[in-house]
């Protein structure tokens, strides 16, 4: 068994934080599927910023949409579209097959848009609709202004990836705008299968404190505040409220951990997904509950630690 089948045994699912045109035509995220167990996707700006400039893939769709009028950002979203819809038609039998608890692709609103409330709620719903597939979220930041933009695209019926989750109190943030969506959606009488995860982002709180905490506690600031909000989606879930809301079909926002690669080049790679795993398994009989973002394949392919 490897090092991915481990981790879908531990009930762990492995999104992929990383696209280019490349990866999707070329097979390579076939591959990743059918041999990896890769279970989702998700892009944001700078990825594709990174895929668009650092390679030729592009410059023919480019050259060819610049001639027929596209701005800047239009264009970007049109390149974006692009692989992100093929990518999602790769994961449709993955999405099919878990009853769309995994194979998702994400696709991120404008960061032009982080202080506009009004405008990242019509974002949300264009690029939803432009997508045209059931199996892409569409990100929106946990921010004060993303937070009703979250609960308003929720009614709406687009799926969510909320980003840019630090704190167990930005989590519950995200989790209530989330929770009053779908009750909005109850009293309407629309369907409540409406789909979200919440995505923790883990190693940024240890390359803040990189150099500054003995060498014993290097790497486990933010996978203490993981556990932390990880207990904070156990409470939610076992709450009156969501009970209630998981009766009448509601699905469950799951936690996503993103930025799990360690900064610290000391210390293995995969820490935060094992870590992650540990606490899945042993803790709550290998349920899915959290997928795990993995940039790098060296991170699979590592032996896991032993624990401290």
């Amino acid at each position: 068994m490897n090092r991915t089948q481990q981790l879908r045994f531990a009930g762990q699912s492995i999104w992929l934080d990383f696209i280019t045109r490349q990866l999707v035509q070329s097979g390579t995220l076939k591959r990743y599927i059918h041999e990896l167990h890769v279970t989702g996707l998700t892009s944001n700006p700078t990825i594709f910023d990174n895929a668009i400039s650092k390679t030729p893939d592009y410059d023919e769709a480019i050259r060819r949409r610049l001639a027929a009028g596209a701005g800047a950002e239009e264009l970007f979203f049109e390149l974006a579209i692009d692989d992100l819809t093929a990518a999602a038609d790769l994961f449709r039998p993955v999405y099919d097959k878990t009853a769309g608890v995994d194979g998702w692709v994400s696709l991120e609103v404008s960061p032009l848009l982080a202080y506009d409330t009004a405008s990242t709620i019509a974002e949300a719903k264009r690029l939803h609709a432009q997508a045209g597939r059931p199996n892409v979220f569409i990100k929106i930041p946990g921010t004060p202004e993303g937070i009703p933009a979250i609960e308003e695209a929720i009614v709406a019926g687009v799926p969510v990836n909320v980003t840019l989750l630090f704190s167990p109190d930005q989590y519950r943030a995200a989790a209530e705008a989330y929770l009053r969506g779908i009750e909005r959606r109850l009293e309407a009488g629309q369907s409540l299968a409406v789909a979200s995860v919440a995505s923790i982002f883990v190693s940024r709180w240890d390359r803040a404190v990189m150099g500054k905490v003995p060498a014993e506690l290097a790497g486990y600031l933010g996978i203490a505040i993981a556990k932390k909000t990880y207990q904070a989606y156990r409470e939610l879930l076992a709450s009156d409220r969501w009970k209630a809301l998981a009766r009448r079909g509601a699905r469950v926002q799951r936690l996503l951990w993103a930025s799990t690669s360690t900064k610290d080049p000391a210390l293995p790679r995969h820490l935060v997904c094992h870590q992650s795993r540990r606490a899945e398994y042993h803790q709550h009989h290998a349920r899915r509950d959290a997928p795990c973002l993995c940039r790098s394949r060296r991170a699979w392919r590592t032996p896991l630690p032993r624990r401290r």
